[in-house]
């Protein structure tokens, strides 16, 4: 085997899949990059076993002979492409005992590579449904879902991402029974109904790769009742599902909620960044008192004797009242969201509130709502 290839490319291409390796993974050969090698085309591969990562380079080949396959330790490999220059890399394996040797200008590397036969193979895409949608609402999507998903690994289920497919549209759920967030495309739908738990790490290194891109890419999603395939430009994702069946998130939503709270965000972002410094550091309380015009946002922390607050113009419908909610919580649920201003809508200081963007068009195919448990008050 035998190829050139320019090393930033083939830096960045590596770096993009290289999340999925890990140096402690009980299974050797799952540390490595496995390569193939057809023509002009080499296709890389990385596994945990769970999540798979594929990517897919043109290079400069001569005639085909030997080994079109090899397994690369992926962190040695990974250490040497990052450190050298914008130069061609010459890429060759010894069929006898698959040792590697790069060449670059003046430098010369080798390492011992591995036989690929016995490198996982990958999962197939038998009986699948498929949907397609713009890279930028799958990034919008594990954007504003993600940071409210569970870490409690003793509930697997909630450590997901919930993904609903049905005729109306496609949602996507994540809670971790403190906060929750549920952002659903109208546009994007399917005449087969299906639910599934999409898993954390994976969904995450899928954002990645996709935010990297300048412009938008279609993305096909394909799904079965094991696995998720997601392939884009000349890259390919696939990730086991988590097993188990999610919350019943709709049932949490609370329906009445006559008090509504409409106020700018960044100015409320920024008070609630700097008034939550001063809140317990176990609890994290902050508590916003209301009234028709004015919201004042205090917190105190009795063991240090600090306190803070602030009054902010607001629009305030309904009867004066108080709540109290987890400062860090209310912080990113609001910074998650990217309109001029929003609305906290309450039914009572026991009961979550609701997030949602005020949203000046009202043909906008994307529905956004964060709900937040309170935080009981002390007199």
């Amino acid at each position: 085997m035998k190829f050139i290839i320019n090393s930033l490319l083939f830096s960045k291409q590596i770096s993009a899949i290289s999340g999925v390796v890990s140096n402690n993974n009980t299974v050797p050969i799952v540390n490595c990059f496995h390569f193939h090698l057809d023509e002009g085309l080499l296709t890389i591969r990385a596994t945990d076993l769970e999540t798979t990562l594929v990517t897919k380079i043109e290079v400069e080949t001569g005639a085909l002979s030997g080994l079109t396959d090899i397994a690369v330790p992926a962190k040695l490999l990974l250490d040497i492409i990052k450190n050298l220059d914008d130069v061609p890399l010459t890429f060759s394996v010894d069929d006898s005992n698959f040792s590697i040797t790069i060449s670059s200008g003046e430098g010369k590397y080798s390492m011992a590579g591995k036989n690929a036969e016995t490198f996982p193979s990958m999962p197939e895409a038998r009986e699948t449904s498929t949907i397609i949608m713009p890279s930028s609402v799958l990034v919008n999507a594990i954007s504003m879902t993600t940071f409210a998903a569970s870490t409690d690994e003793m509930r697997p289920q909630m450590c997901g991402i919930f993904c609903e497919i049905n005729e109306e549209s496609t949602t996507f759920v994540a809670t971790d029974a403190h906060k929750l967030v549920r952002y659903r495309r109208h546009d994007i739908k399917s005449d087969q109904p299906v639910s599934f738990i999409l898993p954390r790490k994976p969904v995450s290194m899928l954002k990645s790769i996709l935010a990297g891109y300048k412009e938008d890419v279609e993305v096909t999603v394909e799904y079965n009742h094991v696995n998720a395939f997601f392939s884009f430009d000349n890259a390919y994702i696939i990730c086991r599902l988590v097993d188990g069946k999610y919350p019943n998130y709709d049932a949490a939503i609370p329906k009445e909620n006559p008090n509504k709270l409409t106020i700018e965000r960044s100015s409320f972002h920024s008070t609630l960044r700097r008034v939550g410094l001063f809140a317990n550091q176990a609890s994290h309380q902050i508590r916003l008192s209301m009234q028709a015009h004015e919201l004042e946002v205090s917190a105190e922390d009795l063991e240090f004797s600090n306190d803070a607050s602030e009054k902010l113009p607001c629009s305030f419908d309904g009867e004066p009242m108080e709540i109290g909610f987890n400062a860090k919580f209310l912080t990113e649920m609001v910074q998650n969201l990217g309109t001029e201003h929003i609305m906290i809508e309450m039914s009572h200081p026991s009961r979550a509130g609701i997030i949602t963007p005020v949203i000046d068009e009202p043909d906008t195919p994307e529905d956004i709502l964060m709900l937040v448990m309170p935080v009981m008050l002390g007199n």
